[in-house]
């Protein structure tokens, strides 16, 4: 025990330059770790388990093939411990991945989860090793990594789980980077003079937690990487719902071929708009300007008998077996489409919220074939009705009340809309668009979102976006308030690109593999992305190095397509803009 003593005590002497000169085996014990923890009283009403404390080191790791990070093969101490809250029986659990002493460089990063996880699990913490950073995810006290939010909410019926609830929305987060940070200090002997910079990467509903910290915590990160944010949660939920009610409403059932060849040949249709033709369509915005559906109708389609498959949309998504499919495209068809892409109207024909852009999959309208009466029927999807059931009606079931959507209309999805507004405005909504304290905390924003997005209507960025340049800068003009914005805070629609990936309908498209390398030449050398790095990381053209313009510019190839320009194209941004004149409230 007391040579263990002592070598604790050795490693606070050595300083932080003497810990980079050891080897992670040297720093990676179970002794250094527990020194390592923040001290009691560091974070009120947080107490942690020293005895919970699990190391070990990690060699020769690699990774490949991440659409959010480069190759890489690294070392790292794999770190998990747990807490507890004062005066609630819980225990949470964080994992930190710490890079070995001398490829550690002074970073700090938080990842997050996607649909009700708010964990990634280990799938994006190599993000932040492969640069330096300790990284870290948590459980969010829901019992497991793999344990999602929804398993845990309600309690039970008529009673929600609190605890669970402000965790998932935005408090579990909080604690993980706090306790990280301060244990990213001690654990490399940091001195208090020593700067840490702190970072945040997530995707999906990961993006919705970013944006949970950005709009509360000004010093807490540095800079965010928020991907299609799940923000507006109400809203984006039900909204899985609407292509569905849709197809009820025209009391139409597209068999999904006819879905898939009005999807190509509206590709087809827009790909060349920007002035290149690649098989990616980059001005969505254009394609609903000057494409008329209607000239698919009459298309013939065909599909070969399929034995199912899990679809690529949002969770929950998915084919079961179907015959081969020979027909043409309908009116009907077109018009169900067609209603989708216009978006959520009440009754009185008052708009309510927005949806996907041409060029997106339809993954919400996807049918299924009953072999019985061979005909197509509705496929309800079921993250819409896990919303309702579990977060409206407080059901602690996973078999829906809403199965077959009998007697829900626009007006019921608008009504669903606002109750879960006014339920979780407070936790889940995550839509402040006042993000004075984090702007003067020095912080910095890179948001992407897919222009494809088959699951988080990529508009739903724009409109964040354009609420908080509205709020923060009312008294200048748009392009004034819109520089002024740029500078801290820039969106970046991805050409092509699905739900936080490359789009296999669009392979060509370029992803933003290596943001955070991006956000943290911003952060740290103040290096402005006017436009965003990315990579053709599929098909052909794969390797191909792109750029991504900023909103509100748009890209336009000229020279044959060999010469990419941002543009400034009013017409254009105005589609991407909505008024939701259902709602009386300002919904940013």
């Amino acid at each position: 025990m007391m040579l263990q003593s002592h070598c604790i005590l050795s490693f606070w002497v050595l300083g932080f330059a003497g810990v980079q000169a050891l080897t992670l085996q040297n720093v990676c014990t179970t002794s250094h770790v527990t020194a390592s923890l923040p001290a009691g009283n560091f974070y009120p009403g947080i107490i942690i388990d020293p005895s919970s404390v699990k190391v070990g080191v990690v060699t020769n790791a690699s990774v490949s093939n991440q659409d959010f990070f480069p190759d890489a093969i690294f070392d790292y101490c794999n770190v998990t411990f747990a807490y507890s809250h004062n005066g609630l029986d819980d225990q949470v659990l964080l994992n930190y991945w710490l890079p070995s002493p001398s490829e550690f460089k002074n970073r700090y990063l938080s990842t997050g989860g996607g649909g009700y996880a708010i964990s990634s699990g280990s799938r994006s913490l190599p993000g932040g090793i492969i640069y330096g950073a300790v990284a870290g995810t948590t459980d969010g006290g829901f019992g497991s990594f793999s344990t999602n939010f929804d398993n845990v909410y309600p309690l039970v019926n008529g009673t929600p789980n609190y605890p669970a609830l402000y965790s998932f929305g935005y408090k579990g987060h909080e604690e993980l980077s706090a306790l990280g940070k301060e244990f990213t200090r001690h654990f490399f002997n940091m001195s208090s003079s020593s700067k840490l910079y702190s970072y945040y990467q997530g995707c999906s509903e990961g993006g919705r937690e970013g944006w949970s910290q950005v709009q509360r915590f000004a010093d807490e990160w540095d800079g965010a990487i928020t991907g299609a944010p799940a923000f507006r949660f109400s809203f984006q939920q039900v909204q899985h719902l609407y292509s569905n009610i849709v197809e009820k409403t025209l009391d139409y059932y597209p068999p999904s071929c006819e879905l898939d060849k009005i999807v190509n040949e509206t590709i087809a249709a827009c790909d060349s708009l920007d002035g290149r033709t690649d098989g990616v369509v980059a001005r969505s915005d254009l394609c609903k300007l000057q494409f008329n559906a209607s000239s698919i109708i009459g298309k013939p389609y065909y599909c070969a008998a399929s034995s199912g498959s899990t679809g690529m949309g949002p969770p929950g998504s998915s084919s079961g077996p179907t015959p081969a499919q020979n027909g043409t495209v309908t009116a009907k068809g077109i018009d169900v489409t067609n209603a989708i892409i216009d978006g959520l109207h009440d009754t009185k024909g008052r708009r309510v919220y927005l949806s996907y852009q041409p060029a997106a999959s339809f993954a919400d309208a996807a049918t299924q074939y009953n072999s019985s009466t061979g005909t197509w029927e509705l496929d309800v999807s079921t993250f819409g009705t896990e919303f309702v059931t579990r977060f409206l009606q407080l059901l602690n079931t996973s078999t829906s009340t809403l199965d077959n959507l009998n007697g829900v209309t626009y007006d019921t999805l608008k009504q669903w809309m606002i109750e879960g507004w006014q339920l979780y405005e407070d936790s889940l909504e995550t839509t402040w668009p006042d993000l004075t304290p984090f702007h003067n905390a020095g912080g910095k924003v890179l948001h992407f979102h897919g222009e494809s997005d088959n699951s988080i209507p990529t508009a739903s960025s724009v409109r964040y976006y354009e609420s908080v340049r509205s709020i923060m800068y009312p008294d200048q003009s748009y392009n004034e308030s819109t520089a002024a914005l740029n500078d801290w805070y820039r969106l970046f629609l991805v050409p092509g690109a699905a739900h936080c990936s490359p789009n296999t309908l669009q392979p060509n498209g370029p992803f933003p593999q290596t943001n955070l390398a991006v956000l943290i030449d911003w952060v740290e050398n103040g290096v402005t992305p006017m436009t965003l790095n990315a990579t053709v990381l599929q098909g052909q053209h794969e390797g191909e190095k792109q750029q991504i313009c900023a909103w509100p510019l748009r890209p336009l190839w000229t020279n044959n397509g060999t010469a990419m320009q941002c543009e400034y194209d009013q017409a254009s941004i105005d589609t991407w803009l909505y008024d939701f004149d259902a709602i009386k409230l300002p919904v940013y």
